[in-house]
Protein backbone atom coordinates (compact mmCIF):
# COMPACT_ATOMS: atom_id res chain seq x y z
CA UNK A 1 0.00 0.00 0.00
CA UNK A 2 1.30 3.46 -0.88
CA UNK A 3 1.81 5.95 1.95
CA UNK A 4 -0.80 8.28 0.42
CA UNK A 5 -3.37 5.47 0.46
CA UNK A 6 -2.62 4.73 4.11
CA UNK A 7 -2.95 8.42 4.97
CA UNK A 8 -6.33 8.58 3.25
CA UNK A 9 -7.60 5.52 5.10
CA UNK A 10 -6.40 6.95 8.42
CA UNK A 11 -8.32 10.17 7.73
CA UNK A 12 -11.40 8.20 6.72
CA UNK A 13 -11.25 6.28 10.01
CA UNK A 14 -10.94 9.49 12.02
CA UNK A 15 -13.87 10.98 10.12
CA UNK A 16 -16.10 7.99 10.89
CA UNK A 17 -14.86 7.08 14.38
CA UNK A 18 -13.68 10.43 15.73
CA UNK A 19 -10.31 9.02 16.84
CA UNK A 20 -7.65 6.39 16.03
CA UNK A 21 -5.07 4.51 18.09
CA UNK A 22 -1.48 3.90 16.96
CA UNK A 23 -1.58 0.30 18.18
CA UNK A 24 -4.73 -0.53 16.19
CA UNK A 25 -3.48 1.21 13.04
CA UNK A 26 -0.21 -0.69 13.23
CA UNK A 27 -2.07 -3.99 13.25
CA UNK A 28 -4.55 -2.95 10.58
CA UNK A 29 -1.93 -1.77 8.09
CA UNK A 30 0.79 -4.26 9.00
CA UNK A 31 3.45 -1.62 9.65
CA UNK A 32 5.40 -0.63 12.76
CA UNK A 33 3.99 1.71 15.38
CA UNK A 34 6.86 4.11 14.70
CA UNK A 35 5.77 4.28 11.04
CA UNK A 36 2.19 5.08 12.12
CA UNK A 37 3.47 7.83 14.41
CA UNK A 38 5.33 9.34 11.46
CA UNK A 39 2.10 9.18 9.43
CA UNK A 40 0.20 11.01 12.14
CA UNK A 41 2.98 13.57 12.45
CA UNK A 42 2.78 14.35 8.73
CA UNK A 43 -1.02 14.59 8.80
CA UNK A 44 -0.93 16.88 11.83
CA UNK A 45 1.54 19.21 10.10
CA UNK A 46 -0.98 19.50 7.29
CA UNK A 47 -3.72 20.40 9.82
CA UNK A 48 -5.69 17.24 8.99
CA UNK A 49 -5.80 15.77 12.52
CA UNK A 50 -4.68 16.39 16.08
CA UNK A 51 -2.28 13.95 17.68
CA UNK A 52 -3.00 12.68 21.18
CA UNK A 53 -1.25 10.30 23.54
CA UNK A 54 -1.38 6.95 21.76
CA UNK A 55 -3.24 8.13 18.70
CA UNK A 56 -5.06 11.06 17.08
CA UNK A 57 -8.45 12.74 16.98
CA UNK A 58 -10.49 14.65 14.44
CA UNK A 59 -9.38 18.25 14.22
CA UNK A 60 -11.95 20.91 15.00
CA UNK A 61 -12.25 23.64 12.40
CA UNK A 62 -13.29 27.15 13.33
CA UNK A 63 -15.97 28.43 11.01
CA UNK A 64 -16.14 32.11 10.12
CA UNK A 65 -19.16 33.38 8.24
CA UNK A 66 -18.23 34.83 4.89
CA UNK A 67 -21.20 33.86 2.77
CA UNK A 68 -24.45 35.73 2.63
CA UNK A 69 -27.62 34.17 4.00
CA UNK A 70 -29.04 33.67 0.50
CA UNK A 71 -26.01 31.63 -0.56
CA UNK A 72 -26.10 29.49 2.58
CA UNK A 73 -29.75 28.61 1.99
CA UNK A 74 -28.76 27.06 -1.35
CA UNK A 75 -26.02 24.83 0.13
CA UNK A 76 -26.64 21.25 1.38
CA UNK A 77 -30.35 21.73 0.76
CA UNK A 78 -31.19 18.01 0.93
CA UNK A 79 -29.89 17.44 4.44
CA UNK A 80 -31.25 20.78 5.69
CA UNK A 81 -34.70 19.84 4.40
CA UNK A 82 -34.53 16.59 6.40
CA UNK A 83 -33.76 18.59 9.56
CA UNK A 84 -36.53 21.09 8.78
CA UNK A 85 -39.05 18.26 8.32
CA UNK A 86 -38.06 16.70 11.65
CA UNK A 87 -38.42 20.08 13.37
CA UNK A 88 -41.80 20.57 11.72
CA UNK A 89 -42.93 17.31 13.33
CA UNK A 90 -42.27 18.78 16.78
CA UNK A 91 -44.67 21.70 16.20
CA UNK A 92 -48.34 21.42 17.23
CA UNK A 93 -51.32 23.58 16.34
CA UNK A 94 -51.68 26.43 18.81
CA UNK A 95 -47.94 26.60 19.53
CA UNK A 96 -46.10 29.89 19.82
CA UNK A 97 -42.66 29.30 18.35
CA UNK A 98 -39.54 31.34 17.70
CA UNK A 99 -37.40 30.78 14.62
CA UNK A 100 -34.03 32.45 14.74
CA UNK A 101 -32.23 33.54 11.59
CA UNK A 102 -30.67 30.46 10.00
CA UNK A 103 -30.87 28.64 6.68
CA UNK A 104 -32.62 25.64 8.27
CA UNK A 105 -35.13 27.91 10.00
CA UNK A 106 -35.89 29.40 6.59
CA UNK A 107 -36.77 25.95 5.22
CA UNK A 108 -38.80 25.19 8.35
CA UNK A 109 -40.72 28.45 7.89
CA UNK A 110 -41.47 27.43 4.32
CA UNK A 111 -43.06 24.18 5.56
CA UNK A 112 -45.09 26.06 8.15
CA UNK A 113 -46.46 28.53 5.61
CA UNK A 114 -46.99 25.90 2.88
CA UNK A 115 -49.16 23.86 5.24
CA UNK A 116 -50.73 27.03 6.64
CA UNK A 117 -50.32 25.95 10.26
CA UNK A 118 -52.46 27.54 12.97
CA UNK A 119 -49.58 28.80 15.11
CA UNK A 120 -47.97 32.04 16.25
CA UNK A 121 -44.53 32.53 14.75
CA UNK A 122 -42.05 35.01 16.20
CA UNK A 123 -38.88 35.57 14.19
CA UNK A 124 -36.02 37.96 13.56
CA UNK A 125 -35.58 36.52 10.04
CA UNK A 126 -36.66 39.12 7.49
CA UNK A 127 -36.75 36.72 4.54
CA UNK A 128 -39.82 34.93 5.93
CA UNK A 129 -42.01 37.91 5.02
CA UNK A 130 -41.99 36.89 1.33
CA UNK A 131 -43.68 33.58 2.22
CA UNK A 132 -46.79 35.06 3.82
CA UNK A 133 -49.88 35.17 1.63
CA UNK A 134 -53.15 37.01 2.24
CA UNK A 135 -54.89 33.80 3.35
CA UNK A 136 -52.08 32.68 5.68
CA UNK A 137 -53.28 31.46 9.11
CA UNK A 138 -49.83 31.83 10.64
CA UNK A 139 -49.84 34.78 13.03
CA UNK A 140 -46.39 36.24 12.46
CA UNK A 141 -44.51 38.67 14.69
CA UNK A 142 -41.35 40.21 13.28
CA UNK A 143 -38.54 41.36 15.55
CA UNK A 144 -36.93 44.60 14.38
CA UNK A 145 -33.41 45.89 14.87
CA UNK A 146 -30.23 46.11 12.84
CA UNK A 147 -30.34 43.87 9.77
CA UNK A 148 -27.26 41.71 9.18
CA UNK A 149 -27.11 40.30 5.60
CA UNK A 150 -24.67 37.56 6.64
CA UNK A 151 -26.97 36.32 9.41
CA UNK A 152 -30.09 36.98 7.35
CA UNK A 153 -31.95 38.65 10.19
CA UNK A 154 -32.18 41.46 12.72
CA UNK A 155 -29.72 41.16 15.59
CA UNK A 156 -28.20 43.32 18.30
CA UNK A 157 -29.39 45.29 21.32
CA UNK A 158 -32.58 46.69 19.73
CA UNK A 159 -33.65 43.19 18.64
CA UNK A 160 -32.85 41.75 22.06
CA UNK A 161 -35.01 44.31 23.86
CA UNK A 162 -37.96 43.48 21.62
CA UNK A 163 -37.50 39.74 22.07
CA UNK A 164 -37.76 40.17 25.85
CA UNK A 165 -41.33 41.46 25.42
CA UNK A 166 -42.56 38.03 24.27
CA UNK A 167 -42.85 34.44 25.48
CA UNK A 168 -42.96 31.24 23.43
CA UNK A 169 -43.23 27.55 24.21
CA UNK A 170 -40.73 26.35 21.57
CA UNK A 171 -37.68 27.95 20.00
CA UNK A 172 -35.60 26.55 17.13
CA UNK A 173 -32.05 27.83 17.05
CA UNK A 174 -29.19 27.30 14.61
CA UNK A 175 -25.51 27.30 15.47
CA UNK A 176 -22.03 27.55 13.99
CA UNK A 177 -20.49 24.72 15.98
CA UNK A 178 -20.81 22.30 18.90
CA UNK A 179 -17.92 21.28 21.16
CA UNK A 180 -18.78 17.97 22.83
CA UNK A 181 -15.69 18.29 25.02
CA UNK A 182 -17.20 21.03 27.20
CA UNK A 183 -20.69 21.18 25.70
CA UNK A 184 -20.34 24.72 24.35
CA UNK A 185 -22.54 25.83 21.45
CA UNK A 186 -21.25 28.71 19.36
CA UNK A 187 -22.06 31.22 16.64
CA UNK A 188 -19.86 33.00 14.14
CA UNK A 189 -21.10 36.52 14.92
CA UNK A 190 -21.07 38.25 18.32
CA UNK A 191 -24.35 40.12 17.73
CA UNK A 192 -26.02 36.89 16.62
CA UNK A 193 -24.77 35.10 19.74
CA UNK A 194 -26.31 37.77 21.95
CA UNK A 195 -29.64 37.59 20.13
CA UNK A 196 -29.72 33.79 20.41
CA UNK A 197 -29.24 34.14 24.18
CA UNK A 198 -32.21 36.51 24.33
CA UNK A 199 -34.37 34.03 22.39
CA UNK A 200 -33.39 31.20 24.74
CA UNK A 201 -34.47 33.23 27.77
CA UNK A 202 -38.09 33.55 26.58
CA UNK A 203 -38.74 29.94 25.52
CA UNK A 204 -39.97 26.98 27.56
CA UNK A 205 -38.44 24.40 25.21
CA UNK A 206 -35.29 24.80 23.12
CA UNK A 207 -34.31 22.83 20.03
CA UNK A 208 -30.93 23.06 18.37
CA UNK A 209 -30.94 22.74 14.56
CA UNK A 210 -27.56 21.23 13.72
CA UNK A 211 -26.30 19.21 10.73
CA UNK A 212 -23.80 16.48 11.67
CA UNK A 213 -20.91 18.60 10.43
CA UNK A 214 -21.50 21.06 13.29
CA UNK A 215 -20.02 18.50 15.69
CA UNK A 216 -16.68 19.02 13.92
CA UNK A 217 -16.88 22.81 13.80
CA UNK A 218 -16.42 25.66 16.26
CA UNK A 219 -17.89 29.12 16.02
CA UNK A 220 -16.11 32.06 17.61
CA UNK A 221 -18.70 33.18 20.15
CA UNK A 222 -20.22 30.78 22.68
CA UNK A 223 -23.87 31.45 23.45
CA UNK A 224 -25.11 28.28 25.17
CA UNK A 225 -24.32 24.85 26.52
CA UNK A 226 -25.68 21.70 24.94
CA UNK A 227 -27.41 20.87 28.24
CA UNK A 228 -29.61 23.98 27.81
CA UNK A 229 -31.50 22.32 24.97
CA UNK A 230 -34.32 19.80 25.08
CA UNK A 231 -33.23 18.23 21.81
CA UNK A 232 -30.77 18.37 18.93
CA UNK A 233 -32.39 17.99 15.53
CA UNK A 234 -29.97 16.65 12.92
CA UNK A 235 -30.26 14.84 9.60
CA UNK A 236 -29.14 11.36 10.74
CA UNK A 237 -27.41 9.62 13.63
CA UNK A 238 -23.79 10.85 13.80
CA UNK A 239 -20.76 8.57 14.10
CA UNK A 240 -20.36 6.18 17.04
CA UNK A 241 -17.62 8.40 18.46
CA UNK A 242 -19.92 11.43 18.51
CA UNK A 243 -22.80 9.38 19.89
CA UNK A 244 -20.55 8.24 22.75
CA UNK A 245 -19.66 11.84 23.54
CA UNK A 246 -23.31 12.90 23.34
CA UNK A 247 -24.29 10.22 25.86
CA UNK A 248 -22.72 12.26 28.69
CA UNK A 249 -25.35 14.96 28.17
CA UNK A 250 -29.00 14.68 29.11
CA UNK A 251 -30.33 15.60 25.69
CA UNK A 252 -32.55 13.96 23.11
CA UNK A 253 -31.29 13.41 19.57
CA UNK A 254 -34.06 13.84 17.02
Amino acid sequence: MFIEERHKQILDLIESEGKVLVKNLSIQFGVSESMIRKDLQVLEKNNLLQRTYGGAINIKRTIVNGESFSKRVEKDTDLKEVIAEKAYGVIKDGDTIFLDASSISYLLAKLITDYNRNITLITNMVEISSMLGTDCRVHTIFIGGDYNPIIGGNVGSHSNEQIKLYRCNKAFIGCGGIDLGDGSVSSCESEDAGTKKAIMEISKELFLLAPNERFNLDGIYNFANISDFHGIITETDPSDAIMNLLSQYDIKLI
